[in-house]
């Protein structure tokens, strides 16, 4: 799959490269893995100066090792003097050699210097401080453990606070994104978009293995990513077990019950019969993997909150292929299938909701989109827009089926909701599939 997307993130990093010229930068490309942040730094120096350095899981002299044959092989001129055993080592090396030469070195699982020796990052720290000036290099560290990646850069008490000059944080693929993959593959079907959000979540890399693989029907897709061997069976282990450590069990009971449903503290709690207050504040704050989500007119310190995946590949993942492990480990994967089979339209009609938020997020008019409910989860509404400058409220009820919404009931539910918004012209609208293709075009 050709490379897509990201020119923001690129005329940020571009900029970078430009001020690196009079003086070393340092950019910090983070967000959970699979979403491309390598491909976006190797992207960027086509054509640059660059060195790209691993960070394997080996011994760091070893590394060092590694490092200086890639320095000797980019810059064949620069004496190397003795027997490099220390990162400290290397990385002053790229500084000296930038003082006469401008180039980008890429420093791809940062984070893995935390568990290697994690003294390297007020080492880096010290030797950026007396060096910065005078140097030009241009640093992109890429790290896929959110949690860490935060405490080493944005942690007011590591050494490392502060000195990246941008931090960006790669997010999946925006659903006009996904539809503009999918047509350069000739798949003009917009169920398909829905499709590969429900699956991916916008993952670039997910959607790469879906459309290598020639998987575009929902049949297709369910086949392959329920299947022996789908590279997507273990995927939500290897995401987050590095990331939870060794509390990853209680974390992954939490995200389950999230998964089917179970999306308030208080029924989450009752169900574990323990306090998992912190649990859902590191699950939000520190992983980035759910978030809390209020009614939209809520005020800010309202309780009536719920929370959800911040990535719906996960969501699928924990509701389907982690609370049915038996059937993987016993290879029953028709079972599984089954299960989704039966359980789809419940389960995607919340995913539908989501979809519909994005797209019209995507269409830039609005600055508030949410859903809406009162006490006791009252009269939801499912898709609420607002654009408070222009004074207009988008009110929508969102179905699989267009038959099964009702417009005259829609408007009753939002008898209270409209009554603070008495001045903004208010349009109502019935979502479903049927409108995919205008919205995504």
């Amino acid at each position: 799959m050709k490379f897509y997307n990201r020119q923001q993130e690129l005329t940020g990093l571009n900029k970078l490269v430009e001020q690196a010229k009079n003086g070393s930068r340092m950019a910090v490309l983070t967000g959970r893995r699979r979403v491309g942040k390598t491909l976006l730094s190797l992207e960027l120096v086509k054509g640059k100066k660059h060195l790209y350095l691993f960070v394997a899981k080996k011994a760091e002299a070893l590394l060092c090792e590694e490092f200086i044959e890639e320095i000797k092989r980019e810059f064949p001129d620069t004496p190397v003097i003795g027997n490099i055993r220390s990162f400290r080592d290397v990385f002053h090396l790229l500084l000296q050699i930038s003082k006469h030469e401008p180039f980008t070195v890429i420093i791809d699982e940062f984070q893995e210097f935390y568990y290697i020796n994690s003294s390297v990052y007020s080492e880096i720290q010290k030797l950026w401080d007396l060096n910065k000036a005078q140097s030009k290099l241009n640093v992109i560290c890429v790290g896929s453990i959110h949690s860490l990646m935060h405490k080493i850069f944005e942690g007011s008490k590591e050494p490392l606070f502060n000195r990246a000059d941008r931090i960006f944080m790669i997010k999946p693929f925006s659903v006009k994104t996904t539809a503009d993959i999918l047509r350069d593959y000739k798949v003009k079907d917009p169920a398909a978009v829905f499709d590969y959000y429900l699956f991916t979540g916008g993952s670039p890399k997910y959607i790469d293995l879906l459309v290598e693989n020639k998987t575009f029907k929902f049949k297709d897709i369910l086949n392959f990513v329920v299947s022996a061997d789908s590279p997507f069976l273990n995927e939500g282990k290897n995401l987050l077990i590095e990331e939870f450590g060794k509390e990853y069990g209680t974390y992954f009971s939490i995200l389950e019950l999230i998964s089917i449903g179970k999306t308030g503290r208080s029924e989450i709690q009752a169900i574990l019969e323990s306090d998992v207050g912190g649990y859902l504040d590191r699950l939000e704050r520190d992983y980035a993997v759910i978030e809390k989500y209020k009614p939209i007119n809520a005020k800010p310190r309202s309780k009536a909150q719920k929370y959800r995946f911040a990535d719906n590949f996960l969501s699928f993942w924990f509701r389907f292929i982690y609370r049915n492990r038996s059937a993987v480990e016993t290879q029953n994967f028709e079972y599984i299938r089954d299960v989704i089979r039966r359980d789809y339209s419940t389960y995607a009609g919340p995913v539908l909701e989501r979809f519909f938020h994005a797209l019209f997020a995507e269409t830039g008019k609005f600055n508030k989109i949410g859903s809406y409910w009162e006490k006791d989860h009252q009269n939801e509404i499912d898709l609420v827009a607002m654009n408070d400058m222009k004074k207009q409220l988008v009110i929508a009820e969102v179905k699989m089926n267009k038959n099964r919404i009702d417009i005259a009931e829609l408007k009753a539910k939002s008898s209270k909701l409209i009554s603070g918004y008495s001045d903004y012209k208010i349009e109502w609208a019935g979502l479903s599939f049927e409108d995919i293709g205008r919205l995504i075009n």
